[in-house]
C-alpha cells in the first residue's frame, strides 16, 4: 500500500525531471525555426503515455485549444509529431514522431535546401553583373575589383556546391552510412 505523501513528493519529483527536459527543448527549439510555447506542448506530448487531442493538450498545457492548434500544426511541419487515428475517437490524436533522426533530417534539408538555392541564385545572378560590368568599364581599378569578386563569389560557389551534396545525404540517407543512427535497445 503506498502512501499518499510519498506518493505525491515523488510525482512532484517525476513533474520535476520532466519539465526539465521541456524547458531544454523550449529553449532549444528555435533551432527547427519553431517557438518556444510549441516546444513545451512537444515536450508535453512526447510525456504523454497516449496520443492526446488538442483538447488533452489544452488542458495539459493551461493554454488555449487555438494556441495547441498553431503549435500543432508547427510541429506536424517538421515532422515532429504525427497525427494517428484510434477506433472510437472521432477527434484528432497527435503522437510525437519516434525517429527523431527523420524529424532533424527533415527540417534541415527543408531549411538548407531553401537557403542554398537563393543565396547560388544570388550568387549567379551578382556573376552576371560583375561580367557585363568588367566588359563596360573604362576603369582597370573597378576592372580588377569586379574580378577579385568573381574569384570570392566561385569559392561561395563551391562551398554552396559542397552543401549541396550534403544536403543530398540527407535527402538519401546516406549521412547513416557515414554517422550510423544510435540505439541502445
Amino acid at each position: 500500500m503506498r502512501s499518499n505523501d510519498n506518493y505525491s513528493k515523488d510525482s512532484t519529483k517525476l513533474d520535476e525531471a520532466r519539465n526539465r527536459f521541456i524547458s531544454e527543448i523550449a529553449k532549444n527549439i528555435h533551432l527547427y525555426n519553431i517557438t518556444p510555447s510549441a516546444g513545451r506542448l512537444y515536450g508535453t506530448v512526447f510525456f504523454s503515455k497516449e496520443p492526446m487531442t488538442l483538447d488533452d493538450m489544452s488542458k495539459a498545457m493551461a493554454m488555449s485549444k487555438t494556441s495547441m492548434s498553431t503549435g500543432i500544426r508547427s510541429l506536424l511541419d517538421a515532422h515532429m509529431v504525427e497525427r494517428v487515428w484510434e477506433r472510437g475517437i472521432r477527434k484528432d490524436l497527435y503522437k510525437v514522431e519516434g525517429d527523431w533522426y527523420k524529424s532533424f533530417s527533415n527540417v534541415f534539408i527543408n531549411r538548407w535546401k531553401n537557403a542554398t538555392e537563393l543565396n547560388m541564385s544570388a550568387i549567379q545572378e551578382t556573376k552576371e553583373l560583375l561580367h557585363e560590368l568588367i566588359q563596360e568599364t573604362e576603369y582597370e581599378e573597378i576592372r580588377n575589383e569586379a574580378k577579385e569578386d568573381l574569384e570570392k563569389l566561385t569559392e561561395a560557389e563551391d562551398y554552396y556546391y559542397w552543401l549541396i551534396d550534403v544536403i543530398a545525404l540527407f535527402e538519401t540517407g546516406k549521412i547513416f552510412d557515414i554517422v550510423p543512427k544510435r540505439s541502445r535497445k
